[in-house]
């Protein structure tokens, strides 16, 4: 069985209902996922006893995708079972976003259970490679999906966000993790005609925190006057696919679903 530990934004929503098996739908305390009725939600003091329910319950499979800020640990609402994983949790709390994933994750695959990314429990999520709207990339278009790439590597080894903004060889807005792509997105000025490019860190596990675009993010590099979407293939999720086309053919806007050299 599958549970599904959803954060905020409309990604759970998107993986519950793509799924090929029917989640349980889980939430830390006290954000409650958009569109999704919640099954069990728990706080991080209470750790150790919610995967102690979710064995009880058949569960041997978590997907863990959404927005989730980083909870506040009270020492005093500790039950026993998480007082157990008390010196990980620590660690994972002073870590970087990607120091602390790999922590969370290797102490749920300690207590037995096997972690799932968010485009395995729905692999429909994944683009296929290639140009599906109207519009094509141009020779500037492919100078800036090549200078993404080497800003996703030095983002990637900063513990940076997954996008950028390029035109022709200027870098002209980096992601923050704290606020996300479609919030550096709708900051934007003066980009016309630039290139937002999204991929996953290099080295990223890819089971947490995959990158994702929606019409949302298409609405913003509309209203920014850009001139297309670069995505890695592979390494990001598209939500609302027929909506985001047709929102980029209707401004004559390209999205290239391009496969990393």
């Amino acid at each position: 069985m599958l549970a599904l530990i959803a954060g905020q934004g409309a990604l759970p929503r998107a993986v519950a209902e793509a799924s090929t098996e029917r989640p349980l739908i889980c939430a830390l305390e006290p954000h409650a996922p958009e569109g999704l009725t919640v099954d069990r939600s728990f706080r991080v003091e209470r750790l150790g006893g919610f995967l102690h329910w979710l064995r009880r319950k058949g569960v041997r499979r978590i997907c863990m995708c959404g927005r989730v800020q980083r909870p506040e640990l009270r020492l005093s609402r500790l039950d026993w079972r998480t007082a157990l994983m008390l010196p990980a949790m620590r660690r994972a709390l002073k870590r970087g976003d990607d120091g602390a994933l790999r922590i969370v994750i290797s102490l749920l695959e300690e207590q037995g259970f096997e972690i799932v990314g968010a485009h395995e429990a729905a692999p429909s999520l994944l683009p296929p490679e290639g140009v599906p709207t109207r519009a094509q990339p141009d020779e500037a278009a492919r100078a800036a999906a090549l200078l993404g790439d080497r800003v996703s590597a030095e983002q990637g080894a900063r513990d940076f966000g997954q996008a950028c903004v390029i035109r022709d060889t200027e870098l002209l807005a980096r992601e923050d993790d704290a606020t996300g792509t479609d919030a550096m997105i709708d900051a934007l000025t003066g980009a016309e005609g630039g290139v937002l490019y999204k991929a996953e860190k290099p080295g990223q596990d890819t089971r947490v925190d995959l990158p994702v675009i929606g019409p949302r993010t298409a609405r913003g590099a509309i209203r920014a006057g850009l001139a297309g979407i670069v995505v890695s293939a592979g390494g990001v999720m598209v939500l609302d696919r027929g909506e985001v086309l047709s929102l980029l053919d209707e401004a004559g806007l390209f999205l290239w679903v391009r496969e990393r050299p």
